[in-house]
C-alpha cells in the first residue's frame, strides 16, 4: 500500500492530476452526504414540487418535490458502490487467473486463456446483460453481472504482464534464493506491475461506471427505492421536454466522474 501511496505522489502528469481533483471532489462530497444531508433523498413534498434552482435547492426540485441536489448525491454513493464492487470482484478474479496462467503457462493458460478469449470477443456490456437475465435484476445481482463480465479483460492484462516478467531478473534471482512460486508472483512480480495495473482498475471504474448507468436506464439496473445516477436519468427523461433540468445535475456527475476516471487511468498509464 505503501508503495502505491508513493507511486501516485510522485506522479507528475497533468492527466493525472486534473483527474485526481476531480474524483475527490466528487468522492468527497459523497462521503459528507453520509453523515449530514440537508433533505431527504426520497422525501416528497407536495408544496416543493418542480422549484427552481435556489440557496436552498442549489439543483431546485423534482416533480415529487423531492431535492435534486440530495438525490444526485445519493444516487452518486450508489453508483459509485456498485462501480467498487463491480472493480473489486473484476481484479481480484483477474489478477489470480493472469498470475497463475501467466506464471506456469503450459496447458492450463491454453485452456483458460482460449475460454477467456471467447468471453473477451463480447463487450463487457453484453456479457452483463446475459448475466443480469441470468440472475435477475437489483444491485447485488448487478454488482456480480458488472464483475463477472469485467473478469475477461482484467485477466488478459495481468497474464501479459506476469508473462513479460516471469524471464526477468529479479525473479530468477528469487528463484536461486528458493523462493515459493505464491512469494515470487505476489511479492516480487505484483507489485512490480502496479503501474499498468492501477492504470487498469481506473479504466474498469469508468466501465464499471457507464455499464451501471446504461443498464440503469434502461431499467434491468438499480431498482427503486435505490437511486443511481443512470436510475435518475431514466426517470428525467419522462419529463424531458418540459423540465430538462432534471437531467442536468446526474447528467453532469455522471460526466465528471467518467472524465476523472479516465485521465486517473491515462496518467498513470503514461506515467508507466
Amino acid at each position: 500500500m505503501l508503495r502505491i501511496l508513493d507511486y501516485i505522489k510522485k506522479n507528475q502528469s497533468p492527466f493525472f492530476r486534473i483527474g485526481l481533483l476531480l474524483t475527490l471532489v466528487i468522492t468527497c462530497a459523497v462521503l459528507i452526504s453520509l453523515f449530514y444531508m440537508p433533505y431527504s433523498p426520497t422525501a416528497m413534498d407536495r408544496a416543493s414540487r418542480s422549484l427552481g434552482i435556489s440557496l436552498r435547492h442549489p439543483m431546485g426540485t423534482d416533480n415529487f418535490g423531492r431535492d435534486i441536489f440530495c438525490r444526485v448525491l445519493y444516487g452518486t454513493r450508489v453508483t459509485l458502490l456498485i462501480a467498487l464492487g463491480t472493480v473489486a470482484i473484476g481484479t481480484t478474479a483477474g489478477i489470480l487467473i493472469g498470475a497463475l496462467c501467466g506464471y506456469f503457462g503450459g496447458l492450463l493458460d491454453e485452456i483458460v486463456m482460449r475460454i477467456n478469449d471467447a468471453l473477451f470477443a463480447f463487450p463487457s456490456i453484453l456479457l452483463a446483460l446475459v448475466f443480469v437475465s441470468l440472475m435477475g435484476t437489483g444491485n447485488l445481482q448487478l454488482v456480480l453481472s458488472l464483475g463477472i463480465a469485467f473478469i475477461p479483460s482484467f485477466s488478459r492484462i495481468v497474464r501479459g504482464e506476469f508473462l513479460r516478467a516471469r524471464s526477468m531478473d529479479y525473479v530468477l534471482n528469487a528463484r536461486l534464493q528458493g523462493a515459493s512460486h505464491l512469494r515470487i508472483m505476489f511479492v516480487h512480480i505484483l507489485p512490480n506491475i502496479r503501474g499498468v495495473l492501477l492504470s487498469s482498475v481506473m479504466i474498469g471504474f469508468n466501465n464499471a461506471v457507464l455499464a451501471e448507468a446504461g443498464l440503469s436506464f434502461l431499467g434491468i439496473g438499480t431498482q427503486p427505492p435505490f437511486d443511481s445516477l443512470g436510475q435518475m436519468l431514466s426517470d428525467a427523461r419522462i419529463n424531458i421536454m418540459s423540465e430538462p433540468r432534471y437531467m442536468l445535475g446526474p447528467g453532469i456527475v455522471l460526466i465528471l466522474l467518467v472524465l476523472g476516471f479516465s485521465l486517473l487511468g491515462e496518467g498513470l498509464r503514461t506515467k508507466t
